[in-house]
């Protein structure tokens, strides 16, 4: 790659300059071929904030890293940005759309191994475009596994699917336990919810990530191809530019860094688990790893009982690491947001020997420590704030 511009040096979740790196160089087209055990690993939407810690992760690990995205979501330039400089031309940072199929089948073709992250991830734009978020989340998954499909020696699969494929979870009785919700079934509280939960789509997003859920698993199954996935619950860390639809730790924490009032959906006691970025990375690559094994099933990923914590209790920690309690407004409750939800991630652990290893409050206070040291202070002059909203992804 080109050398990276004098001075140049992301920070935070902030725009880039457009076109950067060089579209030579982030365009380029490669010949399609079978992969070969040293090709790059793909990521598609690997310069969200899950795709930039995986890529990190592998590129320190000697790996070659392709990057898949539109950076259209706010912070993701910043994010390709980041890695450029730092892993030069070790990673390839491709500016394109997993719509665009032509696309996908020439970069799949060359790839050891597929992470395919790129999607619309809003309930809230869901409602708002549903066609759109068919397009990217179904559509986008067809592409891929198409392409998969069409090589004679496919590279491996791993899929991000989301816990909303569940539903809003209503026929779970639930009471109130000071400020959270809990099962009134104490085996449910003590385990989470399990992978034989039925499948209840509830919102557009739902609809097209449970859609593309289940094509993954029925082309593993009618196909063959090495393909899993992971149906996750709020995944939470460095390099992530949380806002009111989605990412809601980071957000909450950007906005009581910037004293800026926070608005809870609901009562605020729900509960989710919660899973530092770095254990996902290290489920991903256990999952590649044992694909052999692996292919064909879905595993409920997240924090687990352990780092299960509702909206107010994660306000709670906030506010002992900023040393301020937010200023806190309520709005009602979302459509099929679901008080309570835990993941049971014993199957996966049993398959891989994974666990997390970052505890919930620790991880917030690395996040906090991360956006202290790459954000920008607020404007002193800036007018008056307009309320976030947020809701529990």
């Amino acid at each position: 790659m080109d050398a990276a511009p004098a001075g140049r040096r992301p920070r935070g979740c902030g725009r880039g300059r457009t076109g950067e790196p060089g579209a030579a160089t982030m365009n380029a087209r490669m010949p399609p071929q079978h992969p070969s055990h040293d090709a790059p690993a793909l990521i598609t939407g690997g310069a969200g904030f899950i795709g930039t810690n995986l890529a990190t992760r592998l590129l320190e690990s000697g790996r070659r890293v392709v990057v898949l995205d539109n950076l259209s979501r706010p912070g993701v330039e910043a994010n390709a940005h980041w890695l450029w400089h730092r892993f030069g031309d070790r990673v390839e940072i491709q500016v394109g759309d997993v719509r665009d199929a032509e696309r996908v089948r020439g970069l799949v073709a060359n790839a050891s191994e597929v992470f395919h992250f790129a999607a619309q991830v809003a309930v809230t734009s869901s409602l708002i475009d549903p066609r759109n978020d068919f397009d990217v989340n179904l559509g986008g998954t067809l592409n891929v596994l198409e392409a998969m499909r069409a090589l004679e020696a496919p590279p491996s699969l791993v899929f991000t699917s989301t816990n909303k494929v569940y539903g809003a979870l209503d026929d779970i009785a639930l009471e109130r336990a000071g400020d959270r919700y809990a099962p009134r079934d104490d085996a449910l509280g003590e385990a989470g919810v399990d992978e034989s939960r039925p499948l209840d789509f509830h919102s557009p997003y739902g609809c097209s990530k449970g859609g593309a859920d289940q094509y993954v698993l029925d082309y593993a199954r009618s196909f063959g191809l090495p393909a899993a996935l992971f149906r996750m619950s709020c995944i939470y860390g460095p390099h992530q530019c949380g806002n009111e639809d989605q990412g809601w730790v980071a957000h909450f924490l950007r906005r009581a860094l910037a004293r800026e009032p926070i608005t809870l959906y609901g009562d605020g006691r729900q509960v989710r688990d919660i899973l530092f970025v770095e254990d996902l990375a290290d489920a991903f690559v256990r999952c590649q790893a044992r694909m052999h094994e692996l292919a064909g099933r879905a595993f409920n990923m997240g924090g687990g009982p352990s780092n299960a914590l509702s909206l107010r209790e994660v306000l709670d920690v906030i506010a002992g690491l900023t040393g301020r309690v937010p200023r806190i407004e309520y709005g009602p409750w979302r459509v099929g947001d679901q008080r309570w939800y835990v993941s049971d991630t014993r199957a996966f652990r049993r398959a891989t020997g994974w666990a997390p290893s970052v505890a919930a409050r620790d991880g917030i206070g690395r996040l906090h420590d991360w956006l202290l040291e790459t954000t920008m202070p607020p404007r002193v002059h800036a007018p008056a704030p307009a309320t976030s909203r947020t809701h529990a992804a």
